[in-house]
């Protein structure tokens, strides 16, 4: 499944390090530190996929590595200076070389417009020792903007603390969307989150980061013996945490399967009620049809009743009326003489 990672570090000469020489390794090329005098070889370095260097409008000298990192370099002149930025990204293994790549140059490219810097970009191909998926890119990046004759002002909103967080929020959220586009664009299903398994609602333990020494020393034990169990500390905390997530994982899949069945059964429980209402209510309206059919013969039975009773009672008035009628016929005939 696709991973999310992005981590943002600096090269800050406190620490001794020389971002003349961060670049080189990273790029895996020859470049001279003019500051200190030294010449960083690294062109036998392995597993570097591709090296470009995207820059803003106008800086083209900046597409010189050599270049651009030692006016880096001379730009500082406290002996504490921040001289670079590192964003190291995870490239999902699911897409192809030349999507890896687009990816990576848009981010960068979105490094150098919210900020104005140079981003060098160096996408390394995963270690013959580590996970094949690890597909990852070092985007480093000056600590000042560029313009045409150089670099110029500080990017103090990624170095004072109250700002550096919720810009470095940001841009981990801006990965997480351009790497679900770019999975999204190549019709693959998964996809990534930046948030923390908490913030995400996740029961799951994150494992604790391995550093370079444990890691070295992981990677020795599995050649001397493979599939042995971890030797450091380290390794044998993320080796319980990774168990303690798969029986997480198994149980929360064995609650959804119960959940689905559930709804399944509820769902068919709905339509049965549906159904039961369904056919009450036609029977209520064949009921109610049946007694208005009724209602209606009774009341005509009743006119018809009342029609016999008048007509017979018309008949007999009619009957009167005639032997009334003859009586008095009788009573005034002629009379008779004796």
């Amino acid at each position: 499944m696709a991973i999310y990672h992005l981590s943002v570090k600096s090269i800050s000469r406190s620490a001794g390090r020389s971002v003349v020489a961060a670049a080189a390794y990273r790029a895996g090329q020859e470049l001279t530190d003019e500051r200190q005098g030294l010449t960083h070889d690294y062109t036998r370095k392995q597993g570097v996929e591709d090296a470009f260097i995207v820059a803003p409008d106008g800086a083209d000298w900046a597409q010189n590595r050599n270049t651009l990192w030692n006016a880096a370099e001379a730009a500082e002149k406290r002996k504490d200076a921040k001289t670079g930025r590192e964003y190291e990204l995870a490239l999902p293994a699911e897409l192809d070389v030349g999507a890896r790549k687009e990816l990576a140059r848009d981010f960068a490219r979105e490094l150098v417009e919210r900020y104005g810097v140079v981003a060098d970009v160096a996408i390394h191909e995963p270690g013959r020792e580590g996970d094949n998926r690890n597909h990852h890119a070092h985007i480093l990046t000056t600590t000042r903007t560029a313009r045409e004759g150089g670099l110029g002002a500080k990017t103090r909103v990624l170095d004072v603390a109250s700002t550096a967080s919720a810009e470095i929020e940001h841009m981990r959220g801006v990965w997480a969307r351009q790497v679900n586009m770019a999975l999204e664009r190549h019709q693959v299903e998964q996809r990534v989150d930046h948030r923390s398994f908490e913030r995400q609602g996740k029961e799951q333990e994150p494992t604790r980061h391995m550093g370079v020494s444990a890691t070295a020393l992981e990677r020795q034990a599995a050649r001397e013996i493979p599939g042995r169990e971890p030797v450091t500390d380290l390794g044998k905390q993320n080796a319980e945490i990774r168990e303690r997530n798969r029986v997480l994982e198994t149980a929360r899949k064995a609650m959804e399967k119960a959940q689905e069945l559930f709804s399944g059964l509820e769902k068919k429980a709905r339509l049965a009620v549906g159904l039961a209402r369904k056919i009450g209510q036609r029977m209520e309206r064949e009921r109610e049809a049946e007694r208005q059919r009724k209602e209606l013969a009774r009341q005509a039975e009743i006119r018809r009743e009342m029609q016999r009773q008048q007509d017979a009672e018309q008949a007999r008035s009619r009957s009167l009326s005639r032997g009334r009628s003859r009586g008095r016929d009788y009573d005034s005939g002629p009379g008779m003489g004796f």
